[in-house]
């Protein structure tokens, strides 16, 4: 059974923080990819998603994770992650994900790093 998902947003001065809740596969990645697109669209330049809701994520889920930032990159915007749960951070360092989105431990960690270097 897949744990139901949900993406709440949060906007601020200077971002964007997206709550993503449930399992992130392939049954949810199409409702992930809509939410998220919807809200990159709005046109803030941070956004940050905030995983520690996440309950799961297989390939399909990474797939969504990294397609959003390339959403996010070709409007102008940086996409960083933050909260992110131990099994998935275990994913995205043995896939080497890691090394292509920013990973943070807390949000406000990630709102701090993405204004202080103006999100380059």
């Amino acid at each position: 059974m897949t744990a139901e998902p949900s993406v709440q947003a949060n906007s601020s001065e200077t971002s964007l923080t997206l709550q993503v809740g449930g399992e992130m596969d392939y049954l949810t990645a199409p409702f992930f990819r809509d939410r998220l697109l919807d809200e990159i669209a709005q046109g803030k330049q941070r956004v940050v998603l905030d995983l520690s809701a996440v309950s799961f994520c297989d390939s399909a889920g990474l797939n969504v994770l990294l397609w959003a930032w390339r959403q996010a990159d070709q409007a102008g915007a940086v996409l960083a992650l933050a909260c992110v749960p131990p099994t998935l951070e275990r994913l995205l360092s043995m896939t080497g994900v890691d090394t292509v989105l920013r990973v943070y431990g807390t949000v406000a960690e990630a709102e701090d790093e993405l204004v202080t270097d103006g999100g380059a």
